[in-house]
């Protein structure tokens, strides 16, 4: 393995540190699933039930997963079929839990939403996008779903219905992302280089926020719900607050495009504000969002990027790379403390409520069989993170 190398940046200065990962996770170790015929590009752990984990993928379906406390067999998922033949406009774009962990929103390829329950019921197909849906979430109250498209719209979807309550056309290109602030208030990016400010029932946006000199990628309200942090591919981070017309904070450092970026959770009101932004220069930055400091920047990766999370309770963040490395961090010092290498790019990944588990989903990798015939790998990882000890779960396509 590579050595990481960490960088601290203060007000003082400080030399850089160098830090090996305290545990390499054998290969061996490996738990193996088959069940996605494609590219896994999304998971998500259950915000009520800690061993239930989402998964959409290519193949045109998402799927629930239970997973054992011990070592017992991995029960067949529930499968949630997008068609009945896999096509090629059924990708599974995007995913998202309701709060009560009841029911689950699927966004796809073909612009169609779509609301299922548990027991693998679909319960309302929302078909109003003419493009894909890269980004759904449900709101707080659990009563609103917003969708966001290629199709340069955002529609806002009761769920109790199934039906569009508005559709919000303020970018002229395609839309890369939405987040909530509260139950009603939220933010959408574009590559149109521009975020807007939304109230549901209004037609008038209460902001539009053009500072970004290139595609805006990511938007996302920090825990209090006071600050909005947008990452692009210009290259900055910038923190926006509802009270000014410009940025509060311009935060550079990044070598290239920063695709991603979270929010450390429990947040209060007069703390500092931890940020962790991921770019295609294969690093990951820890910020004071609001003074602009940096605090470490993380080094173990050598390709881009794709995905961060935090720990519930912002101890650890992981770190998900098209390099084929999922690394987990100590957050408070930017120590490395767990490594990975999986079968292909790493798309997403994502902490369960406990902070125990990890999930971390890839990219396809072709390799052969006892045959010699070539083989596509498609995966999802479920880290067991207790005393940092890794259970890795495969899900494996033949």
């Amino acid at each position: 393995m590579q050595e990481a190398t960490l960088e601290t940046t203060s007000k003082s200065e400080t030399k850089p540190a160098t830090a090996k990962a305290q545990k390499v996770v054998d290969p061996n170790d490996v738990l193996v699933l088959k069940g996605h015929q494609s590219e896994v590009f999304s998971c998500s752990w259950n915000p009520v039930e800690p061993l239930l984990l989402a998964s959409g993928s290519g193949d045109a379906t998402a799927r629930l997963w239970r997973i054992p406390e011990g070592s017992e067999a991995v029960p067949s998922p529930v499968v949630l079929s997008h068609l009945p033949n896999v096509n090629e406009n059924k990708d599974v774009t995007t995913l998202d839990w309701n709060p009560l962990g009841t029911l689950l929103a699927t966004g796809s390829y073909d612009g169609q939403a779509r609301i299922w329950t548990l027991k693998g019921e679909l319960r309302f197909i929302m078909a109003q996008h003419r493009g894909p849906i890269f980004s759904l979430k449900w709101n707080k109250g659990g009563d609103l779903i917003l969708s966001g498209s290629a199709d340069n719209t955002t529609c806002v979807w009761n769920t109790e219905t199934g039906e569009m309550k508005q559709q919000f056309n303020l970018h002229s290109l395609a839309i890369l992302d939405v987040d909530w602030m509260d139950n009603v208030t939220f933010a959408s990016c574009s590559s149109d280089r521009t975020i807007y400010v939304c109230r549901v029932g209004s037609k008038t946006p209460l902001k539009k926020w053009a500072g970004h000199d290139d595609e805006v990628n990511a938007v996302r309200w920090d825990p209090t719900g006071q600050y909005l942090a947008s990452c692009s591919d210009d290259m900055t981070t910038k923190i926006w607050s509802l009270s000014s017309d410009q940025p509060i904070q311009e935060i550079r450092g990044h070598q290239l495009q920063i695709y991603t970026l979270q929010w450390a959770p429990k947040a209060t009101d007069n703390g500092p504000r931890i940020l962790a932004t991921a770019s295609f220069d294969a690093t990951v930055r820890l910020w004071d969002a609001l003074s602009g400091q940096c605090l470490h920047v993380l080094r173990n990766h050598t390709e881009a990027v794709y995905s961060i999370s935090f720990s519930p309770d912002a101890r650890l963040l992981a770190t998900g790379s098209f390099d084929e490395l999922l690394n987990v961090w100590n957050a408070k010092d930017g120590t490395l403390q767990e490594t990975f290498k999986a079968n292909g790019g790493i798309f997403e990944v994502h902490f369960n409520k406990n902070g125990d588990k990890l999930a971390a989903c890839t990219s396809q990798k072709q390799v052969k069989n006892e045959m010699g015939y070539s083989n596509f790998l498609y995966s999802i990882f479920c880290l067991s993170i207790s005393n940092l000890n890794l259970l890795i779960i495969i899900f494996q396509s033949f």
